[in-house]
């Protein structure tokens, strides 16, 4: 088995375009890392450039001990999943996951044996005498993760794997896959533009935008202290709330976040207050005051139940209500406060109705702010 390091990896193609800049990244024996950004964001060509399939422009990557940057594809001990499966349509279930050991020239002996318990694993054996176009989506994903497991690599390489299956069936193939690593025990280094998926299934994520590394944590530590705006808005569904805002300092010397107008000419106007608490007041938020900010806040963060705003001391806003969707397990509010919108994920008891004014609580135990210009966090 094997761990990885990227050590100031670069990208750069003729003309000038850098598709990825200054990787440096530690990934450890057996674990399941994610690369997660938008697309074109750099993290499929990371994912070739470790493959071998893209040169390395500048940096260098150890697979174990070893460096790699010169060594073939076939040579690195990894195997690649794709999302077009990339089957042989004229073969079994059984001759494709065979194949690669075959140019190898393995015995058959122990190719039908490999080839019989990855089956197992992965619930394929009824189907080793069938055809790809005889199998759903998800069986012919689970047949390219055979031909990749037979091989017994040392590193797994996932890309988008799962992006063209429909969405229950995804859902299914998530848990299939993390059992898959702990099962093996092997090193998986997993694509995906899918935040959920990043959610669900890494140890790890790996954040990028525009070529860029811009967080890597578990999944917890990037939901509750994202390093930046990106990050923040990125992870989460429904995504974070931003809204524009600027710091006070008030009679008391507690700082305060503002947002909301206030037009005194026709008094239309509401300007809305939340009191920082006292755990977040870090002694940079000095240096903010009567500045404009990006005030965060997460969906789940937005209370309309009665019982959470009789108690509130700050953070209580007025809105109206514009959508409601009922999801099952909780009502998503989408809201506007003047002319802000802002989304709710509510209890599914709510009785908010569309074209309704109602009031909803921020909770000011879970803001995140935000410098305006450089989109970095100042408070999670």
């Amino acid at each position: 088995m094997a761990g990885l390091s990227l050590k100031h990896i670069y990208k750069k193609y003729p003309g000038g375009y850098v598709a990825v800049t200054d990787v440096n990244l530690e990934i450890r024996d057996k674990e399941f890392i994610i690369l997660v950004g938008p697309s074109g964001c750099g993290k499929s060509t990371t994912l070739r450039m470790i493959a071998g399939l893209e040169e390395i422009s500048e940096g260098e990557l150890y697979i174990g001990d070893k460096l790699v940057n010169d060594i073939a594809p076939k040579d690195r001990d990894i195997a690649m999943v794709f999302q077009n499966y990339a089957l042989y349509p004229h073969m079994t279930v059984a001759e494709n996951m065979a194949f690669g050991l075959k140019l190898r020239k393995v015995p058959q002996d122990e190719i039908q044996k490999k080839v019989v318990e990855a089956a197992r694993i992965l619930d394929l054996s009824h189907l080793l005498d069938r055809k790809p176009k005889a199998m759903s989506g998800g069986q012919r994903q689970r047949v390219a993760l055979g031909r990749a497991i037979v091989r017994s690599p040392k590193v797994f390489l996932l890309d988008e794997p799962l992006s063209n299956l429909d969405a229950k069936l995804r859902a299914q193939m998530r848990t299939e896959i993390s059992k898959l690593h702990k099962k093996l025990g092997t090193t998986f280094i997993y694509v995906t533009h899918d935040q959920t998926e990043a959610m669900t299934m890494g140890d790890r994520i790996v954040v990028m935008k525009d070529g860029f590394i811009q967080q890597v944590d578990t999944p917890q530590v990037l939901y509750e202290a994202p390093a930046n705006k990106f990050v923040a808005g990125f992870l989460g569904s429904p995504q974070m709330n931003f809204i524009d805002a600027v710091l006070r300092r008030n009679e008391y010397g507690q700082y305060c976040v503002e947002f909301g107008s206030n037009d005194n000419r026709n008094a239309r106007g509401t300007r809305f207050t939340i009191v920082v608490p006292e755990s977040k007041s870090v002694a940079d938020l000095a240096k903010y005051v009567d500045r404009e900010v990006t005030l965060g806040i997460r969906p789940e963060s937005v209370h309309d139940e009665p019982a959470y705003l009789a108690t509130a001391k700050t953070g209580i806003i007025d809105c109206n209500v514009e959508i409601t969707e009922m999801m099952g397990a909780e009502t998503y509010l989408y809201l506007s406060c003047e002319g802000i919108p802002i989304t709710a994920r509510v209890q599914p008891s709510s009785t908010a109705k569309p074209g309704e004014n109602i009031k909803v609580g921020l909770d000011p135990n879970r803001i995140h702010l935000f410098d305006k210009e450089t989109e970095r966090t100042i408070v999670n």
